[in-house]
């Protein structure tokens, strides 16, 4: 099939998607076993994923990948089967493998690297890796703490297990040939044919777990798995020969007949697909034959009347199976039956879909939003109270409808914590800092659209608290803190939206510096001193650094201002807490989604406006004698409540009504009220992005479509609140005129 088909595109799209979870498994295993953890199947499972990423990889004929993975997986089978133990320095070099499996997949994918510098880095990788082998002792007697788990299961498994031998006279051969062989117009039965040019088949079992439903079927896919035993004189580049013409559509494992116990527990393990039953498995891998697993099952059923005997003890008891081979096939029946994604028949519970189909939907979801809107408009307008009802159904179908469809791309923020284990490991070390990054909140939910947007700003948040933030060593052991400096990144939701905390315990941020480097910038006056929130906002103007001295990582302030507009493009906002000497948290507030949100219609000189439901917490009447002085604050029950007008802010004209209302808004703590002409009540609207026109006026964040089919604006509660309160703060702020008697707002 050639590479740029349509069908070997799409298969390498999978591949990648594939390869990139294994990867960030391999990452998840590893920190664990870092931290101490000594769960012996976290060894397996990264040889799985070596094996996997090798074996997928050999296929589209990615001999950078494959060549680099094999040593990775060299060394992984020699830890998980106890050749050598596994350290700390070993742990360190498969992390530094891992990533660089990363660099090579995403070379081989995307293009754009460094060629000559990942031949190198696999070069320098590969000779540490070659070491690390060298150093295993082959097949040498080994203590037994180096013993593999498996071994120390069972007392009847004193021996070293790699000693024993499984007495079969058979070759046997664990074959499943790729869904799009037959489109390459090979038969395999044609294969399993030949190989009896080369010797007899004593047994054969086909697997079907991979064949779907009928309906489902591919005619031109091959779904099924061959477990053969093969009697043969024949070596086994002979008997691999046999499939030369298919090797690149298959999977092959052979073990030769007397073969190792280890052998066949890395089958076992390594099996894609198979029975969940104990002695189906161990038929399967080749480690029992049909006939003594017919006779183990017999003598069960003859012990059955006295007590409940396992069939494993059984072939073990006689002399049929060798009981580390079972405790294997015992932990793939758990596996097996446990396996994420499956339901209790077995049934695959995840599907994966293209990102550009649901967002096809998330679009088709907000018409009819719109769509339901206009219905139960007209339903009112004819004041037909059955329609009324019937509109008011569908309207809550529609809501239920759109809760769950947004769910659909909503994802983790958890795998995009993981990414920065690197940055910070990778960075720490360029740097000579001893550094520990907590990730907490990683299960907190939001949009897909968002988080792949959220990827840069946190790389420049990340770099700079490392950076800038973290004292090296000397300087936190000479201020009496830990050695080890600290990064964390949190996640979680607040008032109906998310918040995204990037902290460190460093040096946190010098105000004085920061007051002089703007004065000297002239972005604030040489009399000016403003509060604390306003002075911190500054570090995000274009080139506004306070950094000593340049390094590659940061420190000629390029990064903030794209910090800032990619925040700001999302909804967000950007809020710093910092105590000098002690830290700094950078907190991002977003919405939810992009897509669709629940809103608050309100009108000024007939124009529509929607604030975030969000946002609003409560609506008043602004007295007549407050709209007379033209005050821009009102006293809210002893608080000043500075607002604006929409009226003014967006020079509508027009004369305002006798009645007017003030929508109070909260941002970041903070209250703010909007001065609108009428109130109109909630309603969902579905976000569409502003035209060329209104793209840069502030204070709108979007637009949106109502059910009448008028255009209105949405507004940005941030811009609104930051507008409201400098308007007050250059004033010298209202609260000495309160205290004086000023008016206050009617609510009545």
């Amino acid at each position: 099939m050639p590479h740029n088909s349509p069908d070997m595109a799409a298969a390498l799209r999978t591949f990648a998607e594939e390869s990139r979870e294994l990867l960030e498994a391999m990452a998840s295993h590893l920190r664990a076993l870092l931290e101490g953890d000594e769960d012996m199947e976290r060894l397996h499972a990264l040889f799985r994923a070596a094996h996997t990423i090798k074996g997928a990889g050999g296929m589209f004929g990615l001999d950078a990948v494959v060549g680099f993975t094999h040593l990775v997986e060299n060394l992984l089978s020699q830890l998980r089967d106890g050749q050598q133990p596994l350290t700390p320095a070993l742990l360190e070099l498969l992390m530094d493998c891992r990533d660089h499996m990363e660099d090579l997949l995403n070379e081989a994918l995307d293009g754009g690297g460094d060629g000559p510098a990942l031949a190198a880095r696999s070069e320098a990788l590969g000779a540490r890796l070659q070491t690390a082998l060298g150093g295993s002792g082959g097949e040498a007697e080994k203590p037994a703490a180096a013993r593999p788990a498996t071994a120390a299961l069972t007392p009847a498994a004193e021996e070293d297990v790699e000693l024993e031998r499984v007495e079969a006279d058979t070759w046997h051969l664990s074959l499943r040939f790729s869904p799009g062989v037959l489109r390459e117009g090979m038969d395999p039965i044609s294969f399993l044919r030949y190989l009896e040019s080369v010797g007899r088949i004593v047994h054969i079992t086909t697997l079907v777990d991979s064949l779907p439903e009928a309906e489902a079927m591919d005619p031109l896919s091959c779904y099924f798995g061959f477990e053969i035993e093969l009697e043969s004189e024949r070596d086994k580049d002979a008997i691999e020969a046999v499939f030369d013409f298919v090797r690149d559509d298959c999977q092959l494992r052979l073990l030769p007949p007397h073969s190792r116990i280890a052998d066949y527990l890395a089958l076992i393990h390594d099996l894609p697909e198979g029975p969940d039953r104990l002695g189906e498995i161990l038929v399967a891998a080749g480690a029992l034959t049909r006939q003594e697993l017919e006779l183990g099952l017999e003598h069960q059923r003859q012990l059955a009347g006295q007590a409940q005997v396992p069939l494993g003890e059984i072939l073990i008891a006689e002399g049929m199976t060798h009981p580390p081979v079972v405790e294997a096939a015992l932990d793939r029946q758990a596996q097996t039956k446990g396996r994420p994604g499956k339901d209790k028949g077995g049934e695959s519970q995840f599907v994966r879909v293209h990102a550009e189909k649901l967002d096809e939907l998330i679009n088709l979801v907000g018409e009819l939003v719109i769509a339901g809107a206009a219905s139960h408009l007209l339903a009112r307008g004819r004041r037909d109270r059955r329609a009324q009802e019937a509109a008011l159904t569908v309207n809550r179908l529609v809501e239920q409808v759109r809760d769950v469809t947004l769910k659909l791309r909503m994802v983790e923020i958890g795998e995009t914590f993981n990414r920065f284990h690197r940055v910070v490991r990778e960075l720490g070390r360029e740097l000579g800092k001893d550094i520990a990054l907590d990730i907490t909140g990683a299960d907190t939910e939001l949009d897909k659209t968002m988080v792949e947007k959220l990827g840069d700003p946190l790389m420049h948040l990340v770099r700079n608290a490392i950076d800038h933030g973290l004292e090296p060593p000397e300087q936190r052991l000479a201020a009496g803190k830990p050695e080890r400096g600290r990064v964390r990144l949190n996640a979680y939701h607040d008032s109906g939206g998310i918040v995204i905390e990037i902290g460190d315990d460093g040096r946190g941020l010098d105000r004085e510096r920061i007051l002089a480097r703007a004065r000297e910038r002239g972005l604030i006056g040489e009399d000016e001193t403003p509060p604390d929130p306003e002075l911190y906002a500054l570090i995000f103007e274009p080139g506004f650094s306070t950094a000593q001295t340049v390094t590659n990582v940061s420190g000629r302030g390029v990064g903030m201002d794209v910090v800032k507009k990619t925040i700001a493009a999302l909804r967000g906002t950007v809020e710093i807490d910092t105590v000098l000497g002690t830290g700094t948290t950078m907190r991002l507030r977003l919405p939810l989604t992009l897509a669709i949100i629940d809103g608050f219609l309100v009108r000024v000189e007939n124009v529509p406006f929607v604030l975030p439901l969000e946002s609003v917490r409560e609506c008043i009447a602004l007295s007549a004698t407050s709209a007379a002085d033209r005050r821009q604050y009102v006293n809210l029950r002893g608080e000043v409540l500075p607002y604006l007008r929409l009226r003014e802010l967006f020079a509508l004209g027009g004369t305002p009504p006798r009645r007017e209302n003030i929508v109070v808004v909260r941002h970041q703590g903070n209250r703010v009220g909007v001065v609108v002409d009428q109130l109109q009540g909630e309603l969902q609207t579905v976000i569409k992005p502003l035209g060329r026109l209104f793209r840069g006026m502030r204070g709108l964040s979007g637009s949106s479509i109502l059910g009448s089919g008028e255009v209105a604006l949405i507004l940005d509660v941030a811009t609104l609140a930051e507008i409201a309160t400098s308007r007050e703060h250059n004033r010298g702020g209202p609260a000495a005129q309160l205290q004086q008697g000023a008016p206050a707002c009617s609510t009545q």
